[in-house]
Parts: structure tokens; C-alpha cells; sequence
């Protein structure tokens, strides 16, 4: 596990093992006052995005096909590719930069972190404004360990998905909260999977 889930577990009152389970999920529920649909969407979606809350910080280390698959239209060839394959920086720098706020080789800057991968510098803008922390803007590396809860419960607030959390735990809301997270439906059968298992787990919050 990462330390970001330590370091979450010891400021809800579980035990540091690093280790997420039952035991964690409610008392992140009940530390953060969440009732038991939106701690369910939340943490369903964030425990599929970090691999469990195993990543913390969004892995750019991809092979020439890979890149292909992922944006066809940015390396329509192996030849345009080659030169990024197995270098997360220069493929950070080449596919983030000039976008979501994000300058001029900028992108291996805000690469995603946190438990739902914040990314990009007018996110992570919003949520150092958000939430009063200015040192995110200086050190991102924050938002991989001591805020990677709190910049997926900032990403669920902003985007209006804990509204939608309300509406219940079923294929339909979370297919529907998975497009908002992913932009599609990458990895639906897990997030539905992990969204159920976790509403289970919490069901002493009782909404």
C-alpha cells in the first residue's frame, strides 16, 4: 500500500497498516461524515483509479503500441511514438502540455495524483483555492500523499457526483458517476464491483 493511505488512516483514527478494508472504509466514512451512498461512490471509484490505493501518482511509463491505442491521434505511427516510449516525462510534456492549464512543457508537472488522479494545473489551482492549501501550488507532490483522499473528495464535490451518489448504488448511477471519473466507461465491471462491495462494508452508516 502507499503512504498516502498511512498517513489518511492516521488522521481518521485506523489503524497506519496501510492496508485498505472494512475496518478503514468506515471509519473514513464516519471521520468525514458521509453517508453510506456517497462513501460508497466515492471510495468504489478512487479504490478502481489508484489500484486499490496502491498508486498515488498517474504512470506515464508506456511502450510505443500502448501510446498508439491510448491516443491514435497523437501517434498515428510507431515512428511518431519511438521517441516518447518508456520516458513518462518527455510523454507528459508532449500530451499534457498547453492544455488544462498547463504552460509550455508543463505537463510532467501536473501529471495526476492522488487517489482520483487530479491532473492538470487548473485543477490543481482550484483545488489548492478550494480547500486554502497554497503549498499544493509549490509542491504537487502533496496531492500524492497527504491530500490524495482529500483531492478525490474535492473532485466528487466539484463535479456535482456526490449529488448524483444520492440517487443510489446501482449499475445505472455508477455507470453514469464512471463516465464523469473516466470520460467513459474504462474499467466499468471493477468499479461496479468495488462500489458494491464497499456499500456493503458500510452498512452501519444506514443511507
Amino acid at each position: 500500500m502507499t503512504e498516502a493511505m498511512k498517513i489518511l488512516q492516521d488522521r481518521i483514527g485506523a489503524t497506519a497498516d496501510g492496508n485498505f478494508g472494512p475496518n478503514t472504509a468506515r471509519a473514513i466514512v464516519d471521520y468525514f461524515g458521509l453517508n453510506r451512498k456517497r462513501g460508497a461512490h466515492l471510495l468504489g471509484q478512487a479504490a478502481h483509479e489508484s489500484g486499490m490505493f496502491r498508486l498515488t501518482r498517474e504512470n506515464l511509463n508506456y511502450s510505443a503500441e500502448s501510446m498508439m491505442r491510448v491516443w491514435p491521434k497523437r501517434f498515428p505511427t510507431m515512428e511518431s511514438a519511438a521517441p516518447y516510449a518508456r520516458n513518462p516525462e518527455a510523454l507528459a510534456n508532449k500530451v499534457y502540455s498547453n492544455r488544462m492549464g498547463n504552460g509550455d512543457n508543463e505537463g510532467a508537472l501536473w501529471v495526476g495524483r492522488g487517489f482520483i488522479q487530479l491532473t492538470g494545473k487548473a485543477n490543481y489551482r482550484a483545488f489548492a483555492s478550494d480547500m486554502g492549501l497554497p503549498d499544493v501550488m509549490t509542491d504537487p507532490d502533496l496531492v500524492a500523499t497527504e491530500y490524495a483522499f482529500e483531492s478525490a473528495m474535492w473532485f466528487f464535490e466539484s463535479n456535482g457526483l456526490f449529488e448524483m451518489a444520492d440517487d443510489g448504488v446501482n449499475d445505472s448511477v455508477i455507470t453514469s458517476i464512471s463516465k464523469r471519473v473516466n470520460g467513459g466507461t474504462h474499467g466499468l465491471d471493477d468499479r461496479m464491483e468495488q462500489t458494491k462491495k464497499i456499500h456493503s462494508w458500510i452498512a452501519h452508516v444506514g443511507v
